[in-house]
């Protein structure tokens, strides 16, 4: 590689090719929802190519993922994909949460199979009427309506697979199915995603896949959510926030940096698609998006800014 690094030119005019999108969970509680319609406000005049909506398989957590994309939809510019599982449900109810999505002028489904009700602890059984797994879901989806379906992968592999190859092969049914882009699950060592693509591709799947960034906005969090889904938590990582319980400002500047590292050196390598899981907070994505040279349209950023507080979407 060139000594000439990309990363130091990426604010220097154009977005360069640039991409980017935003991963929201849908609020449980309303002090939950100002923070995520602040995080929204603050990080739609990025542009991002679309904002995911995570989901939960049920009762009102699906309620509230339909909410919040509905809002999204009404008061905003940003392109919704609404996240859809197969857990715990027919497909019958699946389908008719697709259609409603398609009427609602949702256009993006990001389809993943779930976890168990239970939990990870609990092994993972398809509900005897619905469908089998992530593949059938994106077959399905592709059935009922004209949806662009994105699908998530996974580095590290997923926790219920046996191996690698097996994984890799999941991801190839959920393409040969009708899945357009996969965003993968975080990963904090470069090499793992760029080994990780290489199989692959060597396997036949040539399209995007998205590295998901996840900004460590609290330690303990990252390594609960690392250990649930089969992510590694490297030692280094350990050591930088080591002796930070009682200190949040410095806390806020390491994962910054981190961060930073990260994408830059992504970029570096040539990668160009960043999917960021935001945890309904702005502040560090928002940095890291300037650092890529994302910058808001100053007229999209005062519009923003005279909505009253609560319409800032």
């Amino acid at each position: 590689m060139s000594a000439l690094r990309a990363s130091r030119f990426v604010a220097a005019g154009a977005r360069r090719g640039l991409h980017v999108s935003f991963e929201f969970f849908p609020p449980k509680t309303a002090e939950m929802e100002q923070s995520l319609w602040e995080c929204v406000g603050r990080l739609a005049p990025l542009k991002p190519n679309f904002v995911s909506v995570t989901y939960g398989a049920g009762g009102s957590t699906r309620e509230r993922t339909h909410a919040t994309v509905k809002r999204i939809l009404a008061e905003t510019a940003l392109i919704p994909a609404a996240h859809l599982t197969c857990v715990a449900a027919t497909r019958a109810d699946i389908d008719a949460v697709i259609q409603a999505y398609a009427q609602a002028g949702v256009r993006h489904i990001v389809a993943l199979r779930g976890d168990p009700p239970g939990g990870l602890s609990e092994r993972y059984a398809p509900h005897p009427g619905g469908y089998r797994n992530a593949a059938d879901l994106v077959a399905g989806i592709k059935r009922i309506a004209d949806i662009e379906v994105s699908v998530s992968a996974y580095p590290e592999k997923h926790p219920d697979s046996p191996s690698v190859e097996s994984d890799i092969d999941m991801l190839k049914a959920k393409v040969d199915a009708g899945a357009t882009r996969a965003m993968t699950q975080f990963f904090f060592e470069n090499n793992l995603y760029f080994r990780y693509l290489d199989r692959v591709r060597a396997a036949g799947i040539d399209i995007p896949i998205v590295p998901g960034i996840l900004p460590v906005q609290n330690f303990k969090q990252t390594k609960n959510f690392a250990a649930r889904t089969g992510a590694s938590v490297p030692a280094w990582l350990a050591q930088r926030f080591d002796g930070l319980d009682d200190d949040p400002a410095t806390r806020k500047l390491i994962a910054a940096a981190v961060a930073a590292e990260q994408v830059l050196d992504l970029v570096d390598h040539g990668v160009t698609d960043f999917h960021f899981y935001t945890m309904n907070r702005a502040d560090l994505v928002y940095a890291i998006c300037h650092l890529l040279g994302l910058r808001p349209d100053h007229t999209d950023l005062a519009a923003a800014q005279s909505l009253p507080q609560k319409e800032r979407v």
